[in-house]
Protein backbone atom coordinates (compact mmCIF):
# COMPACT_ATOMS: atom_id res chain seq x y z
CA UNK A 1 0.00 0.00 0.00
CA UNK A 2 1.51 3.29 -1.18
CA UNK A 3 1.62 5.98 1.52
CA UNK A 4 3.95 8.29 -0.44
CA UNK A 5 2.89 11.62 -1.92
CA UNK A 6 3.28 11.55 -5.70
CA UNK A 7 4.16 14.69 -7.65
CA UNK A 8 1.23 16.77 -8.94
CA UNK A 9 1.50 15.30 -12.43
CA UNK A 10 0.92 11.78 -11.14
CA UNK A 11 -2.01 12.90 -9.02
CA UNK A 12 -3.48 14.58 -12.09
CA UNK A 13 -3.19 11.37 -14.09
CA UNK A 14 -5.21 9.58 -11.43
CA UNK A 15 -7.76 12.39 -11.31
CA UNK A 16 -8.22 12.41 -15.08
CA UNK A 17 -8.68 8.65 -15.32
CA UNK A 18 -11.22 8.63 -12.50
CA UNK A 19 -13.10 11.72 -13.75
CA UNK A 20 -13.44 10.39 -17.28
CA UNK A 21 -15.08 7.18 -16.11
CA UNK A 22 -17.27 9.12 -13.69
CA UNK A 23 -18.43 11.52 -16.41
CA UNK A 24 -19.26 8.58 -18.67
CA UNK A 25 -21.37 7.06 -15.90
CA UNK A 26 -23.17 10.36 -15.33
CA UNK A 27 -23.91 10.68 -19.05
CA UNK A 28 -25.19 7.10 -19.29
CA UNK A 29 -27.46 7.54 -16.27
CA UNK A 30 -28.86 10.74 -17.76
CA UNK A 31 -29.58 8.97 -21.05
CA UNK A 32 -31.36 6.21 -19.16
CA UNK A 33 -33.57 8.75 -17.40
CA UNK A 34 -32.47 10.90 -14.48
CA UNK A 35 -34.58 11.20 -11.36
CA UNK A 36 -34.53 13.46 -8.30
CA UNK A 37 -33.45 11.45 -5.27
CA UNK A 38 -33.57 14.18 -2.62
CA UNK A 39 -33.30 17.90 -1.94
CA UNK A 40 -30.80 19.83 0.17
CA UNK A 41 -31.05 23.47 1.23
CA UNK A 42 -34.42 24.09 -0.50
CA UNK A 43 -36.89 22.15 -2.65
CA UNK A 44 -35.15 23.54 -5.76
CA UNK A 45 -31.70 22.39 -4.58
CA UNK A 46 -31.89 18.85 -5.92
CA UNK A 47 -29.80 15.71 -5.63
CA UNK A 48 -30.16 13.08 -8.34
CA UNK A 49 -29.51 9.38 -8.05
CA UNK A 50 -26.60 9.96 -10.41
CA UNK A 51 -24.96 12.45 -8.01
CA UNK A 52 -24.79 9.76 -5.37
CA UNK A 53 -23.86 6.91 -7.70
CA UNK A 54 -21.09 8.89 -9.40
CA UNK A 55 -19.59 10.08 -6.12
CA UNK A 56 -19.57 6.55 -4.74
CA UNK A 57 -17.89 5.33 -7.92
CA UNK A 58 -15.20 8.02 -7.59
CA UNK A 59 -14.61 7.22 -3.93
CA UNK A 60 -14.37 3.49 -4.64
CA UNK A 61 -11.88 4.10 -7.44
CA UNK A 62 -9.72 6.34 -5.25
CA UNK A 63 -9.79 3.80 -2.43
CA UNK A 64 -8.43 1.16 -4.77
CA UNK A 65 -5.73 3.42 -6.18
CA UNK A 66 -4.81 5.44 -3.07
CA UNK A 67 -6.27 3.61 -0.04
CA UNK A 68 -4.53 5.82 2.54
CA UNK A 69 -5.77 9.13 1.13
CA UNK A 70 -8.73 11.11 2.44
CA UNK A 71 -11.74 12.05 0.33
CA UNK A 72 -14.14 14.98 0.68
CA UNK A 73 -17.26 14.77 -1.46
CA UNK A 74 -20.35 16.90 -1.88
CA UNK A 75 -22.86 14.14 -1.23
CA UNK A 76 -21.14 12.05 1.46
CA UNK A 77 -18.78 14.61 2.99
CA UNK A 78 -15.70 13.00 4.50
CA UNK A 79 -17.67 9.95 5.63
CA UNK A 80 -16.41 7.80 2.79
CA UNK A 81 -12.76 8.01 3.81
CA UNK A 82 -11.09 4.84 4.99
CA UNK A 83 -9.93 4.81 8.65
CA UNK A 84 -6.30 4.85 7.50
CA UNK A 85 -6.91 8.24 5.86
CA UNK A 86 -7.43 10.10 9.12
CA UNK A 87 -4.00 11.74 9.05
CA UNK A 88 -3.52 11.56 5.28
CA UNK A 89 -1.43 14.22 3.56
CA UNK A 90 -3.39 13.77 0.32
CA UNK A 91 -7.07 14.61 0.18
CA UNK A 92 -9.29 14.29 -2.88
CA UNK A 93 -12.11 16.79 -3.31
CA UNK A 94 -14.97 15.70 -5.56
CA UNK A 95 -18.12 17.25 -6.88
CA UNK A 96 -19.73 14.33 -8.73
CA UNK A 97 -22.00 16.53 -10.84
CA UNK A 98 -21.45 20.27 -10.53
CA UNK A 99 -24.50 21.90 -12.08
CA UNK A 100 -27.06 19.30 -11.04
CA UNK A 101 -30.06 21.33 -12.21
CA UNK A 102 -28.45 21.69 -15.64
CA UNK A 103 -27.86 17.95 -15.61
CA UNK A 104 -31.50 17.31 -14.71
CA UNK A 105 -32.64 19.43 -17.65
CA UNK A 106 -30.00 18.17 -20.10
CA UNK A 107 -28.27 21.54 -20.40
CA UNK A 108 -24.60 21.22 -21.41
CA UNK A 109 -23.09 23.01 -18.41
CA UNK A 110 -22.39 20.35 -15.82
CA UNK A 111 -19.20 18.57 -14.92
CA UNK A 112 -17.36 16.10 -12.76
CA UNK A 113 -14.83 18.08 -10.71
CA UNK A 114 -11.98 16.29 -8.97
CA UNK A 115 -9.01 17.90 -7.24
CA UNK A 116 -6.06 16.57 -5.25
CA UNK A 117 -4.93 18.50 -2.19
CA UNK A 118 -1.56 17.92 -0.50
CA UNK A 119 -1.05 19.31 3.00
CA UNK A 120 -3.98 21.66 2.49
CA UNK A 121 -2.95 22.99 -0.94
CA UNK A 122 -4.75 22.01 -4.14
CA UNK A 123 -2.02 20.79 -6.49
CA UNK A 124 -3.92 19.04 -9.29
CA UNK A 125 -7.41 19.19 -10.69
CA UNK A 126 -9.65 18.18 -13.57
CA UNK A 127 -13.06 19.40 -14.66
CA UNK A 128 -14.81 17.23 -17.25
CA UNK A 129 -18.08 18.29 -18.89
CA UNK A 130 -20.58 15.44 -18.66
CA UNK A 131 -22.33 16.19 -21.95
CA UNK A 132 -19.63 17.62 -24.23
CA UNK A 133 -16.53 15.81 -22.97
CA UNK A 134 -14.64 19.11 -22.68
CA UNK A 135 -11.86 18.59 -20.17
CA UNK A 136 -9.80 21.19 -18.33
CA UNK A 137 -6.77 20.22 -16.24
CA UNK A 138 -4.14 21.93 -14.13
CA UNK A 139 -1.23 21.24 -11.83
CA UNK A 140 0.29 23.76 -9.47
CA UNK A 141 3.14 25.48 -11.28
CA UNK A 142 2.48 23.37 -14.38
CA UNK A 143 -0.13 25.48 -16.10
CA UNK A 144 -3.71 24.84 -17.17
CA UNK A 145 -4.72 22.99 -20.31
CA UNK A 146 -7.70 22.01 -22.43
CA UNK A 147 -7.33 19.52 -25.25
CA UNK A 148 -3.55 19.74 -25.03
CA UNK A 149 -3.55 23.52 -25.39
CA UNK A 150 -2.07 25.78 -22.70
CA UNK A 151 -4.71 28.17 -21.38
CA UNK A 152 -4.33 31.90 -20.95
CA UNK A 153 -7.03 34.05 -19.41
CA UNK A 154 -8.45 37.20 -20.96
CA UNK A 155 -6.27 40.29 -21.17
CA UNK A 156 -9.28 42.60 -20.72
CA UNK A 157 -8.60 45.58 -18.46
CA UNK A 158 -11.78 47.65 -18.91
CA UNK A 159 -14.64 46.56 -16.65
CA UNK A 160 -17.10 48.15 -19.05
CA UNK A 161 -15.97 45.72 -21.77
CA UNK A 162 -15.92 42.62 -19.57
CA UNK A 163 -18.22 39.63 -19.97
CA UNK A 164 -18.77 38.50 -16.39
CA UNK A 165 -20.32 35.27 -15.13
CA UNK A 166 -21.98 34.67 -11.79
CA UNK A 167 -24.27 32.24 -10.00
CA UNK A 168 -27.05 32.27 -7.45
CA UNK A 169 -27.84 30.36 -4.29
CA UNK A 170 -31.05 28.45 -3.67
CA UNK A 171 -32.26 30.31 -0.57
CA UNK A 172 -34.79 32.98 -1.67
CA UNK A 173 -33.35 35.63 0.66
CA UNK A 174 -29.83 35.05 -0.66
CA UNK A 175 -31.08 35.18 -4.23
CA UNK A 176 -32.77 38.50 -3.56
CA UNK A 177 -29.51 39.97 -2.24
CA UNK A 178 -27.56 38.54 -5.19
CA UNK A 179 -30.10 40.04 -7.57
CA UNK A 180 -29.54 43.47 -6.03
CA UNK A 181 -25.79 43.06 -6.46
CA UNK A 182 -26.28 42.04 -10.07
CA UNK A 183 -28.57 45.01 -10.72
CA UNK A 184 -25.83 47.29 -9.44
CA UNK A 185 -23.17 45.63 -11.56
CA UNK A 186 -24.80 44.98 -14.90
CA UNK A 187 -24.70 48.62 -16.01
CA UNK A 188 -20.92 48.66 -15.48
CA UNK A 189 -19.95 45.61 -17.56
CA UNK A 190 -20.36 44.43 -21.15
CA UNK A 191 -22.87 41.77 -20.10
CA UNK A 192 -23.48 38.97 -17.61
CA UNK A 193 -23.78 35.21 -18.09
CA UNK A 194 -25.13 32.56 -15.74
CA UNK A 195 -24.20 29.01 -16.75
CA UNK A 196 -25.14 27.33 -13.47
CA UNK A 197 -21.92 25.42 -12.71
CA UNK A 198 -19.08 27.12 -10.85
CA UNK A 199 -16.40 24.72 -12.04
CA UNK A 200 -17.34 25.30 -15.68
CA UNK A 201 -17.50 29.08 -15.21
CA UNK A 202 -13.99 29.08 -13.75
CA UNK A 203 -12.68 27.03 -16.65
CA UNK A 204 -14.36 29.24 -19.25
CA UNK A 205 -12.75 32.26 -17.60
CA UNK A 206 -9.43 30.41 -17.60
CA UNK A 207 -9.50 30.15 -21.37
CA UNK A 208 -10.84 33.65 -21.96
CA UNK A 209 -14.31 32.69 -23.13
CA UNK A 210 -15.45 34.73 -20.14
CA UNK A 211 -13.52 37.69 -18.83
CA UNK A 212 -14.30 37.19 -15.15
CA UNK A 213 -16.48 35.36 -12.66
CA UNK A 214 -17.76 35.97 -9.14
CA UNK A 215 -20.12 34.16 -6.80
CA UNK A 216 -21.12 34.01 -3.13
CA UNK A 217 -21.86 30.75 -1.34
CA UNK A 218 -19.49 28.30 -3.00
CA UNK A 219 -18.28 25.20 -1.20
CA UNK A 220 -14.79 23.77 -1.59
CA UNK A 221 -15.93 21.00 -3.93
CA UNK A 222 -17.55 23.59 -6.21
CA UNK A 223 -14.28 25.35 -6.96
CA UNK A 224 -11.26 23.26 -5.87
CA UNK A 225 -10.38 22.04 -9.36
CA UNK A 226 -11.76 24.99 -11.32
CA UNK A 227 -9.97 27.60 -9.23
CA UNK A 228 -6.65 25.85 -9.81
CA UNK A 229 -7.34 25.81 -13.56
CA UNK A 230 -8.11 29.52 -13.39
CA UNK A 231 -5.08 30.41 -11.30
CA UNK A 232 -2.73 28.45 -13.53
CA UNK A 233 -4.21 30.25 -16.55
CA UNK A 234 -3.34 33.61 -15.00
CA UNK A 235 -6.53 34.58 -13.17
CA UNK A 236 -6.39 36.17 -9.74
CA UNK A 237 -8.73 34.18 -7.52
CA UNK A 238 -9.58 35.76 -4.16
CA UNK A 239 -12.27 37.19 -1.93
CA UNK A 240 -12.81 40.77 -0.82
CA UNK A 241 -10.30 42.89 1.04
CA UNK A 242 -7.37 40.55 0.65
CA UNK A 243 -9.22 37.58 2.09
CA UNK A 244 -8.94 34.21 0.35
CA UNK A 245 -11.77 33.06 -1.85
CA UNK A 246 -14.39 31.20 0.12
CA UNK A 247 -18.10 30.95 0.89
CA UNK A 248 -18.37 34.72 1.44
CA UNK A 249 -17.22 35.48 -2.09
CA UNK A 250 -15.03 34.24 -4.89
CA UNK A 251 -13.76 36.61 -7.57
CA UNK A 252 -11.76 35.25 -10.50
CA UNK A 253 -10.47 37.85 -12.93
CA UNK A 254 -7.39 38.77 -14.98
CA UNK A 255 -4.89 40.89 -13.01
CA UNK A 256 -5.68 44.00 -15.08
CA UNK A 257 -9.40 43.66 -14.38
CA UNK A 258 -9.45 42.33 -10.83
CA UNK A 259 -9.22 45.60 -8.90
CA UNK A 260 -12.07 47.34 -10.72
CA UNK A 261 -14.37 44.32 -10.41
CA UNK A 262 -13.37 43.81 -6.78
CA UNK A 263 -14.06 47.42 -5.86
CA UNK A 264 -17.42 47.45 -7.59
CA UNK A 265 -18.48 44.24 -5.82
CA UNK A 266 -17.26 45.63 -2.49
CA UNK A 267 -19.34 48.77 -2.99
CA UNK A 268 -22.35 46.55 -3.70
CA UNK A 269 -21.77 44.43 -0.56
CA UNK A 270 -21.50 41.30 -2.66
CA UNK A 271 -20.24 39.25 0.27
CA UNK A 272 -23.06 40.44 2.54
CA UNK A 273 -26.64 39.35 2.94
CA UNK A 274 -27.81 35.88 3.98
Amino acid sequence: MDRSVPPPGELLEIAVDVARVAAATAHRMWAEGVSVADTKSTVTDVVTAADRAVERQVVDALRRLRPHDAVLGEEYGAGEAAPAATAARVRWIVDPIDGTVNYLYGLPYCAVSLAAEVDGEVVAGVVRNVFTGDEWTATVGGGAHRGGQRLRCSAESDLGQALVATGFGYDPARRAHQARVLAGLIGHVRDVRRQGAASVDLCLAAEGRLDAYYEKGLNLWDHAAGALVGTEAGLLVAGLGGRPAGPDLMIAAPPALFASLHDRLADLDASGGP
